[in-house]
């Protein structure tokens, strides 16, 4: 495992990406405190100046994560341009890469079993980060005839399950390795 190194004054960033590289190495609950204040060149004992212990590190992780995805999740989705179906492919495509950029952080925040109302912050962060798929299904939605339409609740939920379904059925190992369809075209 590389160590990360400690910058004076970054402590709590350094124990987060030090987590981050373990996390994807290990899982959430495969590496201690103490690996991580040793990837991050410090002191098991300076890992409590910040966090209570690894259910607050990795929860820091998936609040730093699920910033990030709202943040590249509302860049492609552009404000629905040039039109519902395009916006919504640029969506999903951000998902997955995601997921493929920031495996640490996929990983804390889906995988890590920590419930998003553990605080506030992460659950508003969660939050933010569905509203961008949630506002791209309803847009969708739309094209589907009234009669038809399920209530705009369901249609974002099944959509959130199809993309973290193909993510993690087909998108997380070498592409193909799994499915003889690119994760791109499953989406």
């Amino acid at each position: 495992m590389q160590k990360l190194g400690y910058h004076h004054g970054n402590l709590r960033q350094a124990l987060v990406d030090a987590a981050l590289v373990l996390i994807e190495a290990k899982g959430p609950t495969g590496f201690t405190l103490s690996e991580a204040a040793k990837n991050a060149g410090v002191t098991p004992a300076a890992v409590y100046r910040h966090f209570d212990g690894r259910e607050d590190l990795i929860a820091e992780a998936a609040l730093q994560g699920f910033g990030i995805f709202a943040e590249r999740m509302e860049k492609a989705y552009d404000g629905g341009k040039p039109n519902a179906l395009r916006a919504f492919e640029a969506a999903g495509q951000a998902y997955l890469d995601f997921a493929r950029a920031h495996r640490g952080h996929y990983i804390a925040m889906f995988e890590s079993g920590l419930p998003l109302q553990r605080s506030p912050e992460l659950n508003q962060a969660a939050m933010d980060a569905q509203k961008v798929l949630h506002t791209a299904a309803v847009e969708l939605s739309k094209n589907i005839p009234t009669e038809k339409r399920p209530p705009p609740q369901m249609f974002a939920a099944h959509i959130w399950a199809l993309s973290h379904g193909v993510v993690e059925l087909f998108a997380r190992g070498t592409p193909g390795e799994r499915s003889p369809f690119p994760a791109e075209q499953l989406l």
